[in-house]
């Protein structure tokens, strides 16, 4: 096959196209009679690895493979292969598209499910019901994971944790465990696993402390990027840690209830949004800018400090910016996006614009412009959209944006934004729930904020 035969299907594989013929078309595809054979099997899928494999060890476009993990794109290579009416990998069934099924080639995507029965085997079923196998493996990752519901789930409570491969064998249980004060693991109990092992909920045990969670299964074991009550990064915690809150021409509330996760929180919100949710900072915004109206400037403790001089944002693209957020189910949000605006000390400070810093760097000073300005990138969290109205169900959840280039990319109308971001961009914060390009519905939202931080997303 060529290689550009290859790539095409690869893709629409990939995208999970499935296109059948015409009936009226005269070379419609037809099922052949007879029984196939399989010669060997190409791997398609590009640097295909597992957590199991040895540093550096991958499945390359084309190579011969006798095994290969849930969702890669293989090849069949034989005679006869348009005889196949199903094909099972173990007892999973794969989709087959006639378009990628010749006499001698068959492209098919390795089902993501996994099999009750592991019979190490391809079963090619022909329209008959006559059964040919053929061995090759489907190979388990050890379990991956994406998030926790709540990073700062208290000890005690249930908390979600997402991923994949989540298996809980009879002779191998699955287990999860946090960290304790000593860096050791704290096993957690386990309340429940998803049917498809993409989530296992837990009880947080007494005496977790910050560090990663660890889930071990009888194919591996996977240690978590995120850290449990993580203070990496800390930005904001309300609570005097880092020392910073409202610096801007704003003071939103800065309070605790009987809601708190960690002591203090921000809060957004006390007044009606329109459906467009128009401009409404004295309620919806909260602006930390960098610098203490000196000329020139020195942004010293304890506030008006640079928030780049608190985390490192020298590889921000490979970072993420996190919260816990709480919206109670009688204050929904339905309208409007949280506008997360980073900025740099020329476009904003603290201050009077022109004046400088010790470096001779022109000071935005106190505006707004940049806010409503399409120059300044920003991200639009607007989880409402999926359903019309969000709210927290009376917990608190963890948020988790991307600090990349495709995330903060947005004006304030949701349109493409003319600047770019670098490092120094992260100097200042603005969380604002405004516009976004979006209509909802009239709302009273209350948000919750706490925790504010950029952390490795590795």
């Amino acid at each position: 096959m060529k290689t550009k035969y290859i790539a095409m299907a690869v893709m629409a594989l990939s995208a999970g196209m499935v296109w059948t013929g015409c009936d009226d078309t005269p070379d419609a595809y037809e099922v052949a009679g007879g029984k196939p054979t399989v010669k060997y099997v190409r791997c398609l899928s590009s640097e295909v690895v597992g957590s199991n494999d040895e540093p550096g060890t991958l499945y390359t476009d084309g190579q011969l493979v006798t095994s290969a993990y849930p969702e890669a794109i293989v090849c069949l290579v034989g005679d006869n292969l348009r005889s196949v009416y199903e094909l099972y990998f173990n007892d999973q069934k794969a989709v087959l598209n006639t378009s990628y099924i010749t006499d001698n080639a068959l492209l098919v995507q390795v089902p993501s499910g996994i099999p009750d029965l592991v019979s190490n085997k391809i079963f090619m079923v022909t329209k008959s019901k006559d059964t040919v196998s053929y061995d090759f493996s489907v190979t388990i990752s050890a379990p991956t994971i994406t998030a926790m519901d709540c990073e700062y789930t208290p000890a005690g409570e249930a908390s979600k944790i997402t991923g994949r491969y989540m298996i809980d064998d009879p002779n191998v249980p699955l287990t999860v465990s946090f960290t304790d004060a000593s860096g050791n693991n704290l096993d957690a109990e386990i309340k429940s696993i998803a049917d498809d092992y993409t989530s296992v909920t837990v009880i947080v045990p007494d005496g977790a402390a910050e560090g990663p969670v660890t889930i071990t299964s009888i194919y591996g074991t996977t240690v978590s990027s995120f850290h449990y009550a993580d203070t990496r990064g800390m930005l904001f915690d309300f609570d005097g840690k880092t020392g910073l809150g409202n610096h801007g021409w704003h003071n939103r509330d800065i309070t605790s209830d009987e809601t708190s996760i960690t002591g203090n929180f921000v809060m957004l919100g006390g007044a009606t949004l329109d459906a467009d949710a128009g401009w409404n900072d004295g309620n919806y915004s909260f602006e930390y800018w960098p610098g203490n109206w000196e000329d020139p400037e020195t942004f010293t403790a304890p506030e008006g400090r640079l928030l780049t001089d608190l985390v490192d944002f020298s590889d921000y693209s490979n970072m993420s910016f996190k919260f816990e957020m709480y919206i109670p189910s009688s204050n929904p949000w339905s309208a409007g996006a949280m506008q997360i605006i980073p900025a740099d000390i020329s476009t904003v400070s603290y201050g009077s614009s022109g004046a400088v810093d010790l470096n001779g760097t022109v000071l935005g000073g106190c505006n707004n412009t940049y806010i409503s300005g399409g120059v300044v990138p920003r991200a639009l969290y607007r989880p409402w959209t999926t359903t019309g109205s969000f709210d927290t169900a009376d917990k608190w959840i963890t948020v988790s944006i991307p600090m990349n280039s495709a995330t903060f990319a947005y004006g304030p109308d949701g349109t493409a934004a003319t600047g770019s971001l670098s490092a120094d961009s992260w100097a200042s914060l603005v969380l604002f729930v405004c516009g976004g390009g979006v209509s909802g519905t009239e709302c009273n939202p209350i948000i919750k904020i706490d925790n504010i931080r950029a952390v490795p997303n590795k």
